[in-house]
Parts: C-alpha cells; sequence; structure tokens
C-alpha cells in the first residue's frame, strides 16, 4: 500500500543496475565535497548538442567518460582503454581508488565568448549571477570589520 510509506520511513532502497541504458551511464567519478555532486557518463549524448547544459539533477554529465576515467586512473599497466572496456562490458559494479588523488575544480560560467568572438550570456539555472550582483553592490568593508 504505497499511500502508508513515506520517505522517512521508505522500507525499500530503489537502485536503477549498472548498463548502457542507466540513466548515470556506464561510470561515475565520485571526489569529495558536501553537496554529493559527481561525475557521470550519460547515455543522452544528444544533450551535449544543446546550449542548455542543466539537465542533470546536480551532477555533472561528461562527454567523453571513458577518456577521463583513463587519465585521471593515470595506470597505463592495468587500466588503458582495453582494460576499461572489459571492466566496463563485464557489466557488474565497481569501485576503482586513484592511486594519487586528483583535484577537482568546477567553473560555474554564465557568461562566454562565443566562437565567433561575440558575449554569450547562458541562463542561470542555480541564481547565483542575482547573489554575485547584490554582494558587488554592497557597501565595501574590511574582513575584519563587523557586519553592519
Amino acid at each position: 500500500d504505497w499511500s502508508r510509506q513515506t520517505a522517512a520511513a521508505f522500507p525499500y532502497l530503489l537502485r536503477q543496475g549498472p548498463g548502457p541504458d542507466n540513466a548515470l551511464g556506464r561510470v561515475k567519478i565520485m571526489f569529495p565535497n558536501p553537496y554529493f555532486v559527481y561525475l557521470h557518463d550519460t547515455p543522452s549524448k544528444a544533450l551535449f548538442e544543446k546550449d542548455e547544459r542543466a539537465f542533470s539533477s546536480g551532477c555533472i554529465r561528461v562527454e567523453r567518460p571513458l577518456e577521463l576515467a583513463e587519465l585521471l586512473l593515470d595506470d597505463p599497466k592495468n587500466w588503458d582503454s582495453q582494460s576499461i572496456g572489459r571492466a566496463l562490458e563485464a557489466g557488474a559494479t565497481r569501485t576503482v581508488r586513484l592511486s594519487r588523488p586528483a583535484v577537482v575544480l568546477l567553473m560555474y560560467w554564465t557568461i562566454a565568448p562565443s566562437d565567433e568572438g561575440r558575449t554569450v550570456f547562458k541562463r542561470d539555472p542555480y541564481g547565483r549571477d542575482r547573489r554575485l550582483g547584490k554582494a558587488l553592490e554592497a557597501r565595501f568593508r574590511r574582513a575584519d570589520q563587523p557586519l553592519p
């Protein structure tokens, strides 16, 4: 009886199995952050052709995830493109840790140059431009001064 279930006391775990039709694709790259954001593959490759990129629910789709995985693993003896392909074909979920930490730097741009050199303004799905604008308009104060 689904009407008796609540989010706080849901007695089931729902998980989509691995495979080429999984919404997260075949590769998920986790990195430490307080927001549970990660990089992932997608079966919806056509989305990369669109100007709008905020189709994921907070995580970041990677256009060439197998190349990125190979670069991050940086272990051609054990993890070249063929061995990564074999691991994916096996169809089982597998966790592989990096031998060295990698820095992940996320950039959020709502303004960028076009290929023709014109300025292009993009949608701001997270409302960051408005908050930044307010901060820039605020009265300047030194960091060691108390807030008004």
